[in-house]
């Protein structure tokens, strides 16, 4: 039977949401066909375990491989990627994905090699995604995800993943064991300071030998976590939740993502916020469906439904917040007031929360569009300034990390949209009377874009005092303007690594913002500077 196409013309998304353009799709499939393939689905997946709550229901017929056949010894776990819980110190989300349902799939961990004793049921959650154009071809893909609370604080656990068939504790799959280490404690941290510690950031990362390159490198900085800021994979390349002349969403994309990232996010919890890109109309109508069955994130954000990327962590002296810009983007309005106001509200809740902290010493925030870019392709968020840039201000957030633009781009500090300090390159900020940093590091293995101004970084400084671009509006609306914030821009591949350097209350502790070439080339670095232990009440 031919497959009609499934995709939303582009005449009818550019008028519709993101839930309506779900609708469309699944209203494409006649009732009797999705009736059918439901059945088939639920069987076949039956034999994995109970469906998560993350699975999407099927609507089309599941290909004609009978999983209740495969021999689990046959059938190896890939993509495996860690996440934090909401507190970091005591728990971790361990995530993988096997290419074919098995049974009984399990995690095993302990605080050593040969003592694996600690064993725990995994939870499925199963994607079906139909034939959405002529030629494609039905997809099922099976997520795995273990959930671990009350471990000890600050301590290096071994872990491996399985099934009935595998075990990551026999000798034959020892090899494929891994290790977390969990975020240091924090009671008992008023009379001494954190240990120093790194993490490394970037946006727009996608499938290539650039984005391996980028992983190699970053693993070598043994970051305690990545911040991954939005338009991860790429499987949807139109990054509107429509259909493109030029390309069609393709799910086994994941896979090789997966696959990719593994060699870092094995090891280190690789924490994601959701980008244009990662709305995938097929599975859910907010489109974080597909991403909800792929990673655990934290859950205290305004809604996890609603939002499932907004949700904050501590580790050490750090407070880290994610954000979904698509709920404030003019440019790509497809999830446009997908919150109705709730996600800002609780921003400015939580940063509050943070600046109240004392064992708090800087608060970072990582989201995929730019408040402040210059680039010819995205340029500036007009949504995100209205909505954010106030709250970043008014709390003096100390780092803001996007994506989006596929360059690295540094401001110099700014308030009211103007130059508060300059920061050149080496130069050192202190957020609460010089303003806030904006770093687009949005380079790490997608086609790189340009700025209509010259490249200026360190080793090759070509200053200007003001620069022409333009910034998105109501409506789409792009509304020229002159700036003079723009200080650092690099047109190569490159993510940001920042060194934290806790102290004693009442002396300075530091963030030292380094961003590197794919090659480990230094490109720039500045330091953010604060007093430690200062309850900083708004």
């Amino acid at each position: 039977m031919d497959i009609p196409r499934m995709g939303v013309p582009d005449e009818l998304a550019d008028r519709m949401s993101m839930a309506e353009q779900h609708e469309y799709l699944r209203s494409r499939l006649s009732r009797r066909r999705m009736l059918r393939s439901s059945a088939v689905t639920v069987g076949v997946l039956a034999v994995g375990g109970a469906l998560g709550p993350g699975t999407a229901v099927a609507a089309a017929p599941a290909t004609g491989t009978r999983t209740d056949a495969v021999d689990g010894s046959l059938v190896a776990p890939v993509g495996r990627h860690l996440a934090f819980g909401a507190e970091p110190d005591t728990q971790f989300r361990v995530s993988w994905q096997v290419p074919a349902a098995v049974k009984k799939p399990f995690l095993r961990f302990g605080r050593h090699p040969w003592d694996l004793g600690h064993k725990i049921e995994a939870e499925v959650r199963a994607l079906h995604t139909p034939a959405l154009t002529p030629t494609g071809t039905p997809v099922d893909q099976y997520y795995l995800h273990v959930e671990l609370d009350r471990l000890q604080p600050d301590t290096t656990y071994y872990y491996g993943v399985g099934h009935q068939g595998f075990d990551p504790a026999s000798q034959q799959a020892i090899s494929t064991l891994q290790t977390f280490r969990t975020a240091p404690s924090r009671h008992g941290r008023h009379h001494r300071p954190f240990a120093p510690f790194t993490f490394t950031a970037f946006g727009d990362q996608g499938v290539s030998a650039h984005a391996a390159g980028n992983d190699h490198v970053i693993l070598a900085q043994k970051p305690a976590f990545h911040l991954h800021a939005g338009d991860i994979c790429y499987a949807d390349p139109a990054g509107s939740g429509q259909d493109s002349d030029k390309s069609v969403y393709t799910a086994t994309t994941w896979d090789s993502f997966l696959a990719q990232t593994e060699t870092v996010a094995a090891k280190v919890p690789w924490m994601v916020s959701y980008g244009n890109h990662d709305m995938e109309a097929w599975y859910s109508h907010n489109g974080y469906g597909g991403e909800n069955a792929r990673f655990f994130l934290p859950d205290n954000g305004p809604d996890p439904r609603t939002a499932p990327g907004v949700y904050s962590f501590k580790y050490g002296n750090v407070g880290v917040i994610s954000l979904d810009a698509n709920d404030v983007s003019y440019e790509i309005p497809a999830n446009l007031g997908i919150t109705a106001g709730r996600q800002t509200a609780w921003l400015d809740r939580r940063l509050r929360e943070l600046r109240g902290d004392d064992s708090i010493d800087f608060i970072v925030v990582f989201f995929h569009h730019c408040a402040f870019s210059t680039t010819h392709q995205h340029a500036s968020e007009g949504g995100v300034r209205e909505a954010w840039v106030p709250l970043f201000e008014k709390y003096r957030v100390d780092l803001v990390i996007n994506g989006h633009n596929h360059v690295y781009e540094r401001t110099d500090a700014i308030l009211g949209n103007k130059v508060a300090k300059a920061v050149p390159s080496g130069g050192t900020v202190e957020p609460a009377k010089d303003g806030v940093v904006y770093v687009t590091a949005g380079a790490a293995g997608r086609s790189l874009y340009f700025f209509d101004a010259p490249d200026t970084y360190e080793g090759h400084e070509n200053h200007q005092d003001s620069v022409n671009t333009y910034h998105f509006a109501k409506g789409g609306v792009k509304v020229p303007e002159t700036v003079e914030w723009s200080r650092v821009r690099y047109t190569g591949y490159s993510f940001i690594k920042v060194d934290v350097t806790p102290a004693h209350r009442g002396r300075t502790t530091t963030m030292k913002v380094t961003a590197l070439a794919e090659d480990g080339t230094q490109v720039d670095h500045y330091t953010v500077a604060r007093r430690a232990g200062e309850c900083r009440e708004h």
